[in-house]
């Protein structure tokens, strides 16, 4: 009979005070073993801050200060004064052109990202069609957003032109007979970052969670500690919370420090609570240190089990999540396999908590799912781990 494939006693506790003594010991010795181990106080506590800082700074879906360039075919005092108005505003900044030659080129060599023709018509025109003189604005359409901001932004500039020039003209507003005065239930200042840097929080405690658990059972049967802990009297469930709750604890600091950094330091509003936080990170973190623990279970392999967390974290939580891609515009069959994937709870849940507060119906919903997905990875990792060397 091979020694190596024999099945070793599962010797069941005395008592549930041996049990708890037991699980203390053991959760004391993962600690040391983080402690002594750099790689895991680096994943836990200066990854999560560098990630943030490149999310937070890196990604920004808000376009201001765009180059534009402006061709003047016109010099006439109307026209010299849209041009004025076309300067002033906040979101372009105007790179005079002599021709639209000149202009071209710098549009394809990617110093401006579009440019507005004034004809030499237009003043002649602008007296005899009131408010209706022909303008040209010419886009990059190899960047349709860009070109969209491009176009959205001088026609603003062309509007508030209008308005002003008939104020000062005594005359009516054209063609308006409703005032519309837009404004933003959430994130009021509309800016993009109010709703990404929450969302990034999502991917990084999706790779984190992942990658903190991913080592620690490859890491034993590497060593070759396993066999001991296999021969002591430690049940399957001890060994299981034992490889959770430290990194529980360090993934839990991990989330803390990001939504600090993200409400002190980047200054993203949070309306919601911070007990309501904890608690839905904490049904997020069990879903995430679940797939860990399960993938260092099965790999038995501390480099397959970080590149399999990796791939199974990272990717699905970056574009099945809704973080960045809007999920009601992707095809039926790649919904449907989004709500399987755990980040895109949190990401409802952390955003609504930053930018609405406490909105139980949608967080309710997100945290009955994300509780569902801990308890499968973690029952799916209890039911992988046997009390063999098989």
């Amino acid at each position: 009979m091979n020694p190596e494939s024999s099945s070793l006693p599962d010797v069941r506790p005395a008592s549930r005070r041996g049990s708890l003594r037991r699980l203390v010991a053991l959760c004391r010795k993962e600690s040391l073993q983080i402690v002594r181990d750099p790689s895991s106080i680096l994943i836990a506590f200066v990854l999560p801050v560098v990630l943030l800082f490149i999310f937070g700074y890196g990604i920004n879906l808000d376009s201001t200060a765009l180059r534009v360039g402006l061709v003047m075919e016109d010099q006439g005092p109307e026209a010299r004064d849209f041009a004025a108005s076309l300067a002033g505003s906040p979101y372009l900044r105007v790179i005079p052109a002599e021709t639209r030659r000149e202009a071209g080129h710098a549009l394809t060599r990617g110093r401006v990202r579009g440019f507005v023709i004034i004809p030499p018509d237009f003043s002649e025109n602008l007296k005899r069609a009131g408010n209706a003189a022909p303008l040209m604005v010419v886009t990059d359409g190899a960047e349709p957003n860009t070109a969209s901001f491009v176009e959205n932004y001088v026609r603003g500039a062309w509007q508030g032109w209008q308005e002003h020039r008939g104020e000062r003209r005594g005359e009516p507003p054209a063609g308006r007979s409703v005032n519309l005065e837009p404004r933003f239930w959430f994130n009021p200042s509309a800016e993009s970052r109010n709703y990404l840097i929450p969302g990034s929080i999502t991917i990084i405690m999706t790779v984190i969670g992942a990658l903190l658990t991913s080592l620690v059972v490859a890491r034993e049967w590497e060593r070759g500690t396993m066999e001991a802990l296999l021969a002591s009297r430690v049940t399957r469930a001890e060994l299981l919370w034992s490889k959770l709750l430290p990194y529980y604890a360090l993934g839990t600091a991990a989330m803390l420090i990001c939504v600090a950094v993200s409400v002190f330091w980047l200054n993203v509003p949070f309306r919601g609570s911070w007990l309501v936080l904890w608690l839905v990170g904490t049904l997020f973190l069990g879903s995430s240190l679940g797939l860990g623990l399960l993938l260092s279970t099965v790999t038995r392999n501390q480099f397959n089990a970080a590149m399999a967390a990796l791939n199974a974290a990272f990717l699905p939580a970056l574009i099945l999540s809704g973080f960045i891609y809007e999920i009601r515009s992707m095809p039926p069959v790649i919904r449907g396999v989004t709500y399987l994937i755990p980040a895109r709870y949190f990401v409802t849940a952390i955003q609504t908590l930053f930018q609405a507060g406490e909105i139980w119906p949608v967080l309710g919903q997100s945290m009955i799912f994300l509780l569902a997905a801990s308890v499968f990875f973690i029952g799916l990792t209890a039911l992988k781990t046997r009390r063999n060397l098989e």
